[in-house]
């Protein structure tokens, strides 16, 4: 399963989540979109989740506690102790054996990020 992990600001609207999705690799492929628990009900990831036909996969963020990111983040960090939202949401939703395929990329106006997972749960 090819998953996408969104990490957002609460400013971000849906063109930047898209630009960042585009950067990481766009969302062919995607069985779903991941972030937070407490960000999934966000109207800009709701509008692209529907825009794109897509579930949003909410991980508690204890879910997140331990897993290993590819790039790193101080204040993401800080707040959510792990490096990279999108990576860690991304990794834990695409399940067993997931590995990153796409590391986190910021938005030019840089309220969101996005990562692309793949693991074998279907």
């Amino acid at each position: 399963m090819r998953v996408a992990g969104l990490g957002f600001r609460r400013g971000a609207d849906v063109h930047s989540l898209r630009e960042a999705l585009d950067a990481a690799g766009g969302a062919s492929g995607l069985a779903a979109l991941a972030t937070i628990s407490d960000k999934a009900g966000a109207s800009a990831l709701v509008s692209l989740a529907r825009e794109l036909g897509l579930p949003i996969r909410a991980v508690p963020l204890d879910g997140l506690a331990g897993v290993e990111t590819a790039t790193q983040s101080d204040i993401v960090s800080a707040k959510f102790g792990v490096g990279s939202l999108a990576e860690a949401a991304a990794l834990v939703a695409a399940g067993h054996n997931a590995r990153l395929v796409a590391p986190r990329v910021v938005s030019r106006d840089r309220t969101a990020t996005a990562a692309i997972a793949e693991g074998d749960d279907p």
